[in-house]
């Protein structure tokens, strides 16, 4: 039995030296891995991001990435052979000091073939600024991990093909561009991982607004919480040191706007969205159009239940078309949907009053024009801005927590404006993007509200009333 327990302790003992020695092993072992981090490596999309505070392991995910590509053992994804793929950080001092480092501390040296330098010495790598290091393929050839810094400019990341890139942080837009070309031949991959501390930057617009636009976006935030491995006292200093706006960037990876707020922070993507489902007939409603020539025309389809819950279940968006292409895409939604119609086949839906005026569309008002081909819109909508801001704040979180509006995925633009809502100067939203925003404020504010069913009576209340009247009426006949 001794033998035993003590062949067990040398194995466990030989473990623990080759995870000490080997941080990929003790990361792919969950070790060193939180819930997020494994997330972000699953995911199959083709243009990542993790938005993350400082110290929440955002970074470490990315490394990690880097290798497993590299060495062409991705737990998750299909692996290839002689991988080529770029570490990109704002400066060469930010890449030796936090993106190289944490390469060189995943990537076992028996795993490195070549260690190419721009400044320092080979045999202190991480003293100096590595050009590539050429790492061995566990399928057989040879990787290529290059790192490149954005001060270089646009022009040095221009020629190559490649397996992927990964942004220590946010890179120039210009930057970022010309990496997207340099991975579109060989169907590579983008990730990045920052702390968004510039504002509502292009990532913002492209990545955090439309990942429901783009097929291969996706995002996560991670903040400190996510991090176990994190001490609890070095939170607390870190937390005592910052102002409230700050921290929401560095502990919670939060978008901010200088100055300005979002109309509505009650939304939450993960509440709010669902996915679609099939819908009784009875609980179709109506559409709401915001109608744009130029601009935008929104239309979203709503649905309500047998609780009142609103439901957004189809959008269509689209600039640059006249009335019969939006009837004509209305319609044949309508029939997708098996949506209801009159007995003559006409589509009912609500539409701005600025319908009414033949200014936007020539001798005859858009009301006219949809009318004659078969969609009977309503332009006595109430439009009050703010009244119309309250009643959507209140159908995204009732009383009792609980949303009373969900939204299908299939409305990417209308989730889109709700995350990008922002008040400006004057007390006002600014007024960008927001034509979904304000056909949805119409729709709440044009329909009844159900009001709670009064509690039905029993006998003995019906009796205790009948006998006040009849006390009250013998008072006033004294």
């Amino acid at each position: 039995m001794k033998e035993i327990v003590e062949k067990i302790r040398r194995i466990e003992e030989e473990l623990r030296r080759r995870r000490e020695n080997d941080l990929l092993a003790a990361y792919n072992m969950g070790e060193k891995v939180h819930e997020k981090q494994l997330a972000f490596h699953k995911c199959p999309k083709r243009n990542r991001w993790v938005f993350g505070g400082n110290r929440s392991g955002k970074t470490e995910c990315g490394a990690v990435e880097c290798v497993y590509m590299a060495r062409g053992i991705h737990p998750y994804r299909e692996n290839r052979r002689d991988v080529c793929g770029w570490v990109v950080s704002l400066s060469g001092q930010v890449q030796r000091d936090v993106a190289q480092k944490k390469i060189l501390r995943y990537l076992r040296k028996d795993w490195i073939e070549e260690i190419v330098m721009s400044s320092g010495r080979r045999d202190a790598p991480e003293d100096g600024i590595i050009d590539f290091i050429r790492v061995k393929n566990a399928l057989g050839g040879s990787s290529v991990i290059g790192f490149k810094s954005c001060d270089q400019g646009r022009e040095k990341f221009q020629g190559a093909s490649l397996d992927f890139v990964w942004f220590d942080e946010e890179p120039p837009e210009d930057v970022y561009r010309e990496c997207r070309m340099r991975v579109l031949d060989r169907r590579g991959d983008i990730f990045g991982t920052m702390t968004p501390l510039k504002g509502l930057t292009f990532v913002y617009n492209e990545i955090f607004l439309n990942r429901r636009c783009d097929p291969e976006a996706w995002y996560e935030f991670v903040e400190w919480s996510d991090n176990p491995y994190l001490d609890e006292e070095e939170v607390r200093v870190l937390e005592s040191a910052l102002d409230e706006r700050t921290l929401q960037a560095r502990k919670y990876g939060r978008f901010l706007q200088a100055g300005e707020g979002l109309v509505y922070p009650e939304f939450d993507e993960n509440i709010h969205v669902i996915e679609p489902f099939s819908l009784p007939p009875e609980w179709q409603d109506t559409i709401s159009i915001d109608p744009g020539l130029n601009n935008p025309l929104s239309a979203h389809w709503y649905a309500v239940d047998y609780d009142d819950n609103v439901y957004v279940v189809f959008e269509h968006y689209e600039a640059g078309k006249d009335v019969d292409y939006h009837a004509a895409a209305i319609k044949s939604i309508c029939d997708r949907l098996g949506w209801k119609r009159d007995a003559q086949g006409r589509v009912r839906a609500l539409i701005d009053s600025a319908a009414k005026q033949r200014t936007l569309a020539g001798v005859k008002s858009v009301v006219e024009l949809f009318y004659e081909r078969g969609i009977l819109v309503n332009p006595e909508v109430e439009k009050d801005l703010f009244s119309g801001i309250a009643q959507v704040k209140s159908y995204l979180n009732q009383k009792n927590g609980l949303p009373n509006i969900y939204i299908f995925n299939t409305c990417p633009h209308l989730i889109s404006e709700l995350k990008g809502y922002y008040w400006g100067s004057g007390d006002v939203p600014r007024k960008v993007n927001d034509h979904s925003l304000d056909e949805m404020r119409y729709y709440l504010m044009t329909r009844p509200r159900k009001t709670p069913e009064l509690e039905k009576k029993s006998d003995i209340q019906k009796d205790k009333e009948r006998r006040l009247r009849g006390m009250k009426k013998k008072t006033f006949d004294f």
